[in-house]
């Protein structure tokens, strides 16, 4: 019992440190590995609450699959170099104060509930809380919709990304550039031969 208290703490403040590493760290790339190491605090967490599958799930697929289509993505963009935001607008200059808010609201809002659910975990372990047939189950009838979404999100976010990195680095115009140059090599070997045959 009191190995699992203390691993409860090591997780909380590693899930803790990563999302603060992801929205701090300035670097995309050690962004990326912050939001890793929170994910696999997440993994910890749902171990302790004997969600063994929603573990494994957390692993295989989002630090998994998730992160390495996250990699690629700031691998293609480039620019690890670069701040992410080298000038500080009106906008985050207020976000601090809007997590604050959002921090304030969440205190609340878990203290009002008084974790009563958390009282009920132990039968609902026992009832199969976290199980493979009960989380297919749930997926495929009551959270339907928000799971196809989600995986939306995810197509149009990578779809996004690449957009994004071609009008950065400027493929769109280089490419129409070279359009042009291959369209004047195609028509300046035929009008010699036009002007040859006009001299026969």
């Amino acid at each position: 019992m009191l190995f699992e208290q203390v691993l409860f703490f090591v997780a909380a403040a590693g899930a803790i440190a990563g999302a603060l590493g992801v929205v701090m760290i300035q670097n995309p790339f050690y962004s990326v590995l912050a939001l890793v190491g929170h994910l696999v605090a997440l993994a910890l967490l749902f171990l302790l609450l004997r969600a063994e599958f929603l573990a494994a799930a957390q692993l295989v697929v989002y630090a998994g699959a998730v992160m390495v289509l996250y990699v690629f993505v700031v691998a293609y963009i480039g620019g690890a170099d670069e701040p992410l935001s080298p000038e500080r607008g009106a906008i985050a200059r207020l976000g601090p104060l809007f997590a604050l808010a959002l921090l304030l609201e969440l205190t609340i809002a878990v203290g009002g509930s008084e974790l009563a659910a958390l009282e009920s975990a132990p039968g609902a372990a026992a009832a199969g809380f976290g199980s493979p047939a009960q989380i297919g189950a749930l997926l495929l009838s009551k959270f339907l919709i928000p799971f196809e979404a989600a995986s939306f999100l995810l197509l149009v976010a990578a779809v996004g990304a690449v957009v994004l990195a071609r009008r950065r680095r400027g493929l769109e115009e280089t490419g129409a550039e070279t359009a042009t140059q291959v369209a004047r090599e195609v028509r300046e070997p035929a009008e010699p031969a036009t002007v040859a045959g006009d001299g026969q």
